[in-house]
């Protein structure tokens, strides 16, 4: 049903307030996209699926609702170093906003929750993860939520391109909050990703609009380079970077191959930042600020640069290497030209880079046995594994081919559905409960292997493709034909 006293409060409301209440807080004249009529059907009582391209205000769905709506708005994001970020802008804004995740010391988390419960806050930030807390569902229960914003809902399906357990209870901890209004949000969605969505949600499909914008980003260039070598993948990096001055960001799938190109670069004087995950994260905070802030700034990335990366002039992106998956390879093009000026889209293919997501899929498939056989070694060698580390795990499990990466995979999967607490690398790692069923069921460990085998397959249709690239994708998230965009190399070339 539609929530008849948010129907009848946005009645009492003229929709030129919307516009008041955007230029006010957000210093904006007009909407993006549709903004607007997202925001008009929620304050009108219904639930909404928005699937729209990276950089197109996905915040602003919640966050100005919030605003006219009366009580809180909970926001559920993965993203937890972000969330500090998204606060800070808020609060410039004088909106009272707030995050609760596992950065804050146990003083700050403390406090917080006395806020919260005593009514304060607008709008509140929390990791799927902090519903695991009991006192927080104690506080949280008690409060009147206005609106509950399910951020990167792809997380919620299995069958998406980072599926988070924790997501997968958010029906459970909606119907904890009494079933409020909902808005899910995520820039890459299949249809059948967005049926799971709605069921994962229980948002029942006569009570919820679809929303998907498609990928009219005619200021983007797709392009394709088959490469075979380094040698031709440089020559063809450095003839962009003649082409298209300008701030980009390169990305790769293997930090060694990035390390190897920034060794290119250095060589050849190109100037270059350089991002990976096994930086430490003051240190990764401190390049992404310089590539918001600075002028025609040059990453070379793996794929954990880009969330939050908020910098409209980004002529160009480059993937050096393979992307895993047409929603990875679509949201990360989608940080290029946000300003609506043209920006060049550029994925280089050497065959050999097949090999790498070929590998990667054998190391984020281990079987039913070796979740098992990972579990019995925790149980039984607990202090042997905390005084060892993860070395001493794999020696027992994989006989010390230190090429094969299944038990990093078994140990964030045991720590997502909470199975595991603690860490390893801080020897405190410790079971805390049986291993769910899903865990242990080999055929949907082969239905999964078969999903990323599929994604795969779809990456390389889309290389190969003669056709326009933009209805290629266009037909992959289910949107149907179009007309060629003319800005695709397979288009120019007629």
């Amino acid at each position: 049903m539609e929530k008849p006293e948010i129907k009848k409060l946005f009645q009492e409301k003229e929709k030129s307030d919307l516009k008041q209440i955007l230029k006010k807080y957000f210093g904006y004249d007009q909407f993006r996209f549709r903004q607007q009529e997202i925001i008009e059907l929620l304050l009108a009582g219904k639930n909404v699926l928005a699937i729209m391209p990276t950089g197109s205000g996905k915040s602003l769905l919640y966050q100005l609702p919030s605003l006219i709506l009366p009580d809180l708005t909970i926001v559920i994001s993965p993203l937890i170093a972000l969330m500090k970020d998204q606060v800070d802008g808020l609060v410039l804004k004088d909106i009272d906003a707030a995050f609760i995740n596992s950065s804050l010391s146990k003083t700050d988390r403390e406090q917080r929750y006395r806020v919260l419960k005593e009514g304060g806050y607008k709008i509140l930030y929390v990791a799927p993860e902090r519903f695991r807390k009991p006192d927080f569902v104690d506080i949280i229960r008690k409060r009147k939520i206005s609106l509950f914003a399910v951020d990167e809902a792809h997380c919620i399906s299995q069958w998406g391109h980072d599926f988070r357990p924790d997501y997968s209870r958010l029906s459970e901890f909606r119907k904890v909050v009494d079933n409020p209004l909902t808005i899910a949000m995520t820039a890459t969605a299949t249809p059948d990703v967005q049926k799971d969505i709605l069921m994962q949600l229980n948002l029942k499909e006569e009570q919820t609009v679809v929303f998907h914008t498609g990928i009219e980003r005619k200021n983007l260039y797709l392009e394709v380079h088959e490469v075979w070598g380094e040698d031709e993948k440089f020559k063809q990096i450095v003839n962009t970077l003649k082409q298209v001055p300008g701030n980009g960001i390169i990305y790769f799938s293997l930090i060694k191959d990035l390390m190897k190109m920034s060794e290119r670069f250095d060589k050849a004087k190109i100037r270059h930042l350089i991002y990976h995950g096994e930086l430490e994260s003051r240190q990764r905070k401190k390049i992404q600020d310089r590539f918001i802030h600075g002028k025609n700034q040059l990453v070379l990335a793996t794929n954990a640069f880009g969330m939050g990366v908020d910098k409209e002039n980004i002529r160009f992106v480059i993937h050096a290497q393979l992307p895993g998956s047409l929603e990875a390879y679509y949201q990360e093009i989608g940080r290029a030209g946000r300003d609506g000026k043209t920006s060049i889209c550029s994925l280089l293919y050497d065959q050999q880079d097949l090999n790498i997501h070929m590998e990667f899929i054998k190391w984020n498939n281990p079987t039913a046995d070796f979740y098992d056989r990972a579990y019995r070694q925790l149980l039984a060698d607990s202090d042997r594994v905390n005084a060892e580390g993860i070395d001493f795990l794999k020696e027992q499990l994989t006989y010390k081919n230190r090429f094969d990466y299944r038990l990093e995979t078994v140990l964030n999967l045991f720590d997502r559905w909470a199975v595991t607490e603690g860490e390893i690398e801080k020897r405190n790692l410790k079971v805390i409960s049986e291993l769910p069923q899903q865990l242990t069921d080999q055929t949907y460990f082969d239905m999964k292997l078969k999903n990323e085998q599929q994604k795969l397959y779809q990456m390389m249709q889309y290389i190969k493709t003669k056709e326009c690239r933009k209805a290629f994708i266009h037909n992959y998230f289910g949107l149907g034909q179009r007309e060629r965009c003319m800005a695709c190399d397979n288009d120019t070339k007629l």
